[in-house]
């Protein structure tokens, strides 16, 4: 059990086979298949609801590892992954894995982009949900990719009927034989996950199988799941933490995970029986990103739910504000995460039976290292670390750390000479081991756990003529945590018509969720004194702007004062102040309130 760095420092001393028997997902997987056959993996409540048990899921992951080598997946190739969190997807995930390597990739970008990702890790197959009622993007995608000049089978899963252009029906593809045994070893590649790039420069993660098998068993370790755990877990599969934070944690512990169908947290009539389905399940912890913590904060509970232990949230900065509303509203603690793509989804974890501390995400994983660095040059340096309790960037370095990224011309500044992966966020270690976010050193926005480049959208903006500079930021959002504004400068005077230049970015951004949701624009951009955008001043103006727009839904009048760390203090009159305060929670900003 971990409630502080004691705990972990005594993991520690028993070594490292202590806590980490198995070195791969399928090695998790076909252990727990051993020792449990009969226990429940997966409880999926989708369109079709189904019961998959270890010894089930272990040999459906074979039959999809068959497939795979039977289409020239070998270790070094991949399969891509364009599914949402089902069965199948589970299934193709590990299947993958198995014959060679997975690239789970987001269905929503844009064909082209789609394309890039495929081809830069080097897929020999592909998997795609097909044609259903709820998410039918095979219908555009599949005839768009192979108008791309992608030619390679193309297989439909969780389908409601025929998919147009499939090369066979995944599910009824996954026929008994001889079990494929994983070459290599923990060093070799598990998986391709792509992250924030620009615009046509695909940039995938490298994960190796010892990545994905520490943060799985880790996370479950300082989470406390057992055989007896009961996750919902509504993240995607293309998204770490829905794959092994929340996932491949629970396996590894025996548990089940509950996944509530195609649309994830999305699943309205699931969110809105979410109290009920804990009860009738079991239900002992959902992980969810802050965004869906808001809902649930404003969701009745209206039913028994003392199986839930805790709440689990990542992906994006949890406010303190909305983690006391929701522990309030429902009884039970909330307790964060950090991590990204390149640690295999997690660097820190509070320790659920350790105490939330407002603006820490927790301590280090066993075995790992966090250090927080000064700078040379405005890039961080390991060989100045900080001393504890003072500022500086956070870098983490441990069997987490993702192989680099599969262009090794884009490690520069993230991966680092001995092994330091630098996370890009501004932090600080406390005497106890505890790791406080205070600010952001890199660019990337987070929109709901997904990271957007702010360099896709700028080098959009500039693409259009009467566009001198342009500068993309997060503006704070009580549900979203950030969502993507920019900033111009303009040519000869030039007056923006926001709602057109928007109009005229979106098909420009390879990503729809980093098309900017406000345009500014501005006499000159403000700059450091050696002539870099000096984004902490936009940052200011986007916070304005948030804040601005909520207290005008409701009809109050405000004063606004925003410092350069963010935080701000918001005038309003006395009788306003409960309602504003209520709406802003969840900002992931510091509030204060007066009176005017």
């Amino acid at each position: 059990m971990i409630r502080a760095l004691a705990d972990i420092e005594r993991q520690e001393a028993a070594g490292f086979a202590a806590t980490y028997p198995h070195l791969s997902p399928w090695e998790i997987l076909s252990a727990q298949a051993e020792a449990r056959p009969d226990a429940v993996a997966i409880r999926y409540l989708g369109e079709r609801e189904e019961t998959v048990t270890y010894a089930d899921l272990c040999a459906r992951i074979q039959g999809a590892a068959r497939l795979f080598r039977s289409h020239g997946v070998v270790p070094g190739r991949s399969v891509a992954l364009l599914t949402q969190h089902t069965v199948s997807g589970q299934v193709a995930l590990w299947g993958a894995q198995v014959a060679g390597a997975a690239c789970p990739i987001n269905p929503m970008l844009k064909p082209d982009h789609i394309a890039a990702l495929i081809r830069a890790s080097d897929a020999a197959a592909i998997v795609v949900m097909g044609v259903n009622a709820e998410l039918d993007y095979w219908s555009s995608l599949v005839p768009a990719l192979r108008a791309e000049g992608i030619d390679l089978p193309i297989f439909a899963c969780d389908a409601d009927g025929d998919s147009p252009g499939a090369d066979g029906r995944f599910e009824d593809l996954l026929t008994d034989g001889d079990p494929i045994t994983p070459e290599g070893g923990p060093e070799t590649l598990a998986a391709y996950y792509h992250t924030g790039g620009t615009t046509g420069a695909p940039k995938l993660v490298r994960h190796l199988r010892r990545n994905e098998a520490h943060v799985a068993r880790s996370c479950a370790v300082m989470h406390d799941f057992s055989p007896e755990t009961v996750m919902v877990n509504g993240f995607p599969l293309f998204h770490v933490a829905g794959a092994f934070v929340f996932g491949l944690s629970v396996l590894s512990a025996g548990g089940t995970l509950v996944v509530p169908g195609r649309l994830g947290m999305r699943n309205a009539g699931f969110m809105r029986d979410i109290w009920r389905q804990v009860e009738g399940l079991g239900v002992t912890c959902i992980g969810a990103v802050p965004t869906v913590l808001a809902a649930l904060k404003s969701t009745p509970v209206d039913a028994k739910i003392d199986s839930l232990r805790w709440l689990l949230t990542g992906g994006s900065p949890l406010p303190t504000e909305l983690a006391d509303a929701v522990e309030a509203h429902t009884g039970k603690p909330v307790r964060n995460i950090l991590g990204m793509t390149e640690s295999a989804g997690c660097m820190a974890v509070e320790p659920v039976h350790g105490p939330r501390m407002p603006l820490s995400c927790g301590l280090r994983l066993p075995f790992t290292e966090i250090a927080i660095l000064g700078e040379t040059e405005g890039e961080a340096d390991p060989a100045k670390p900080r001393p504890t309790g003072e500022t500086g960037i956070i870098a983490a370095r441990g069997p987490n750390i993702a192989d680099g990224y599969s262009d090794p011309a884009r490690n520069a500044g993230t991966f680092l000479q001995g092994g330091w992966l630098v996370s890009g966020d501004l932090g600080r270690l406390d005497a106890e081991g505890r790791l406080f976010i205070t600010g952001r050193k890199k660019d990337v926005i987070i929109r709901g756990a997904h990271n957007i480049d702010p360099q896709m959208i700028e080098d959009a903006l500039l693409a259009h003529p009467r566009i001198i500079d342009a500068a993309a930021v997060g503006m704070p959002d009580a549900y979203a945590g950030e969502l993507p504004v920019a900033f111009v400068t303009t040519r000869d005077g030039w007056t923006l018509d926001e709602g057109a230049l928007i109009a005229w970015l979106r098909p420009r951004i390879e990503d729809p969720v980093a098309l900017p949701k406000r345009i500014g624009l501005l006499d000159a951009m403000p700059l450091t004194p050696i002539g870099k955008i000096f984004k902490p001043t936009l940052r200011v103006q986007a916070t304005r702007w948030a804040v601005e727009a909520v207290a005008d839904t409701l009809g109050i009048a405000v004063q606004i004062d925003v410092d350069q760390d963010l935080t701000t203090t918001v005038q309003a009159p006395a009788d306003a102040l409960p309602k504003l305060r209520d709406a802003l929670t969840g900002m992931p900003v510091t509030l204060r309130f007066d009176s005017l």
